[in-house]
Parts: C-alpha cells; sequence; structure tokens
C-alpha cells in the first residue's frame, strides 16, 4: 500500500469508508456522486457479502410501511431515523437502484426483492454505483484503528500502513454472521476513539429452552398462526387470566405489554433440537434476550388462538363424543402436527391407547389448557453468531442525526448496524444502512474542516 505524502493538504485525502456492506457501498457512492475522492476499504474478499445472505439469498431491501410506522419498528431508538428517513426513504432508494439497473417487487407485509429474487443482483447495482463515482475499493484491507490529530480524524490504520483521510465513515457492520466479515472490529475501533457502546445482544435470534428433551421429540413441527407469548416468570407461573388477545410489542401501535407479559405475537414457528425458531420467535427474540437479564422468562404456545377456552371447550367434548372409541393419540393427530403428538401425550399423562370415551372432564381440561398455553422455560438465546442483526453499539447520544457524524470526533461518521439501531425482520435494518450510509457520505463530502 502506497502512503500518502504527509505534506499534502487534507482536502486532497480521500473519504475512506471503512466496510463495504450496505451503508458503506451507499455512502461511498454517495460522497462520490457529490465529487469527492473515496476510498472503500473491505477486510473481505468482495463488497456486499452480507447483502448476498439476507433474505435468504433474495435480500428484503425496504418495506413498503409508512414513515411512522416504519419508524415504530425500531422501538424507543426509531426517531433518530427521521432526518435520515426525510432525507433518503424508500422511494429514493428504489429510484438509485432502479438507475443502475435493478427492478424492485413488493410482497407480503410490504416487503420489498429485487424482481429476479437475486440478492446478487442489489450487489450489482451498487457496485455500477461505485463504479460511475469513480470509488477506489480495496479487498482484503483489514482497519485496526483510526489515526487522530487532536480531536480530528487524520486517516485509518490498516495491517499495511496507514491511509490518510479527509473524513472517515465507519460502516463496519455489527457482530452477526462472522462468515461475511460482521466480526464487531468497528466497535473496537470506536471505543478506542472515545465513543460509548450500548451493549450488543444477539436479535432476531431462536431461543434455547429448558425443556430439550421434549424440543428435541417435536423437532422439525412447523406451526403457522399460532400465539406465542413471552413471560417474565417460570412457566409455572403463568396465568390463564394473564393470556393476552390481541399482539403486543415493538412496532405494534395501540396497548403496550402489561404485568408479567413481555410480548405477545401471531405468526409461524419451529421446533427445533434446542427450542425455538422461526418467524415469531425471532421478531419477539431481542425482548426475551433483554428480560432474562432481568430474571425467568417463559413462553406459551397458543396452538388454537381462533377460539377461547369455551369455544375449544366444547370442541373438545364434542370430538370425545363422537369418537369416543378412538384412541388418545388419533384424537391429538386430528388436533396437532402428528409429530406434536407425543410431547401432548407426555405432558397430558395420558396413555396413548386411552379411548376418547374415556377421557374424565378434568383430563379434558387439562388438555384444554396444553392447546392454549404449552410452555416452556427459556434458557438463553443462541450466540451472537446466529443472529441475523446485532443489537446495541455506538450511543446516539454520540451522533448528530441529521448528519450521522461522530459528536466526539470531528471528520468521523457513522452508518449502519454500528449503529444502536434494530428493528424486526421485514427490510427495515437494511433501509435504515442505506439511508444512514447515504446521508453520512453526503455530510462527509460536504463538511468543511
Amino acid at each position: 500500500m502506497k502512503k500518502k505524502d504527509r505534506g499534502e493538504s487534507p482536502e486532497e485525502h480521500p473519504i475512506v469508508v471503512v466496510g463495504a456492506g450496505a451503508g458503506g457501498m451507499m455512502a461511498a457512492g454517495r460522497a462520490a456522486e457529490c465529487g469527492r475522492a473515496v476510498m472503500l476499504l473491505e477486510k473481505t474478499d468482495q463488497p456486499g457479502r452480507k447483502i448476498l445472505v439476507s433474505g435468504k439469498g433474495r435480500c428484503n431491501l425496504s418495506n413498503t410501511k409508512e414513515l411512522r410506522d416504519f419508524i415504530a419498528m425500531f422501538g424507543e431508538n426509531g426517531p433518530f431515523l427521521h432526518g435520515a428517513f426525510r432525507r433518503f426513504f424508500r422511494e429514493e432508494l428504489l429510484d438509485l437502484l432502479g438507475r443502475f439497473g435493478l427492478e424492485t417487487k413488493s410482497e407480503r407485509g410490504g416487503r420489498i426483492f429485487p424482481a429476479s429474487d437475486r440478492a446478487a443482483d442489489v450487489v450489482e447495482a451498487l457496485r455500477r454505483y461505485l463504479s460511475a463515482g469513480g470509488v477506489q475499493v480495496q479487498t482484503r484491507t483489514r482497519v485496526s484503528g483510526l489515526r487522530l490529530e487532536g480531536s480530528h480524524v487524520a486517516g485509518v490504520e490498516t495491517e499495511a500502513g496507514w491511509i490518510p483521510a479527509r473524513a472517515v465513515i465507519l460502516a463496519a457492520g455489527g457482530s452477526t454472521w462472522p462468515a461475511t466479515g460482521s466480526t464487531g472490529d468497528g466497535y473496537a475501533i470506536a471505543r478506542a476513539a472515545g465513543h460509548t457502546l450500548v451493549p450488543l445482544r444477539p436479535a432476531l435470534v431462536p431461543l434455547v429452552v429448558e425443556e430439550t428433551g421434549t424440543a428435541r421429540s417435536m423437532q422439525g413441527v412447523s406451526l403457522r398462526n399460532v400465539r406465542l407469548t413471552a413471560y417474565a416468570c417460570r412457566a409455572g407461573e403463568i396465568r390463564e387470566d394473564r393470556e393476552p388477545a390481541r399482539d403486543v410489542g415493538r412496532g405494534i401501535p395501540g396497548k403496550k405489554p402489561s404485568g408479567r407479559i413481555i410480548e405477545s405475537r401471531m405468526g409461524e414457528m419451529m421446533l427445533t433440537h434446542f427450542g425455538i425458531g422461526g418467524p415469531v420467535t425471532l421478531l419477539m427474540s431481542l425482548a426475551v434476550v433483554d428480560a432474562l437479564k432481568q430474571g425467568p422468562v417463559s413462553v406459551a404456545v397458543d396452538f388454537k388462538p381462533a377460539l377461547t377456552r369455551e369455544q375449544l371447550r366444547d370442541r373438545l367434548q364434542r370430538d370425545l363424543d363422537r369418537h369416543g372409541k378412538r384412541s388418545a393419540t388419533r384424537i391429538l393427530e386430528g388436533l396437532l402436527p402428528r409429530k406434536a403428538a407425543g410431547a401432548f401425550l407426555e405432558r397430558w399423562g395420558i396413555a396413548p391407547d386411552r379411548q376418547a370415551g374415556q377421557v374424565t372432564a378434568a383430563e379434558r381440561d387439562a388438555l384444554l389448557g396444553l392447546l392454549k398455553s404449552f410452555r416452556f422455560n427459556i434458557r438463553s438465546s443462541l450466540p451472537m453468531s446466529a443472529a441475523i442483526v446485532t443489537a446495541g453499539g455506538i450511543s446516539l447520544k454520540e451522533v448528530n442525526p441529521r448528519t450521522m457524524a461522530s459528536r466526539l470526533v470531528e471528520g468521523l461518521f457513522f452508518c449502519g448496524e454500528i449503529l444502536d439501531l434494530d428493528a424486526d425482520t421485514g427490510g427495515y435494518n437494511l433501509q435504515a444502512a442505506f439511508s444512514t450510509g447515504y446521508v453520512a457520505g453526503e455530510s462527509a463530502a460536504s463538511a468543511t474542516f
């Protein structure tokens, strides 16, 4: 790597962007579009590796939700994004990507994908954006720190030496998906420069249960249209009169969780050998991870959320009366996925060949309780490396929301997952990365030091 002459004016140095993910590529492209020389440094062998695996290889890049509802998906930190989204939101993103050849489509839940269903096409559009601005992309270059002169950033330190910079945009990603290069390097760099880190936690991550034997017996069971509720207590302490009838949680307008309820959502989930996963579990996982720091957490699955307890009791009694000679196993298989029947029998305490006509009223009500509230105690989440998103990061109090500039170090800007911003699945996180990246690039290009 050729070191620039220290006699050059800082004005002649490039803007250096650290990390070629969604935010970094957008920041580099915008800074170059504004007329600045830009160097984009990426420690892996190619830009956009995390984009390539996002959305199961399809890249859910944004969402059709209105601005207010979109921001609500980020919880209490959402208002930080008002400025960035007003400057560069969904319409501007799609227009920009469209200029470079990407067609898009919207699907269920407002999710926006490439029309081709290929995440690689998103990366290619961003590559064209970089090329159009003459961005110098340098891969296999790991940045280990910043070089500061007083309170101003002067460049970046790499394994091959230091690179002078007019400004630095730190877009090094989070700590999830380490194979894509997101290994948390940016956090250490920011902390060394004096920035505060909000504790990092895994978000959008499967959960590990204590009752692993039960989970293992149901491994592979996929459930649709069930209600999952998380409680701040042990499973045996859940009260039936505290079962929610509607969704409550982050990003859901209306009544907030009350009592011991942490979150409750309808959706799809899956049983695994270690516990629970699937979309609805992932959406609730950060709230569970945070609650586990305060005390025990349990979850209850309502297999029949469309029916009240009274309606389900009537249905069960009709089934038991109508099919009195059927075994308990066959009765359960008419109510549940077949692979789940064994776990239900074990908890119900009924012999598999017990005839339906022999089931007592008390035993019927015990089955009712299992169908409406099948419970697990949560031990933990899977580790950060198994999460989709990193929660926590650089404190937003130390970043200007209008420019993405550091309030502590002149010439330093941030964008993307390195910030203390995270949302549910649905394209929100990628839009935030693109938007903060665009604003950081524009701000770095126009700033005078």
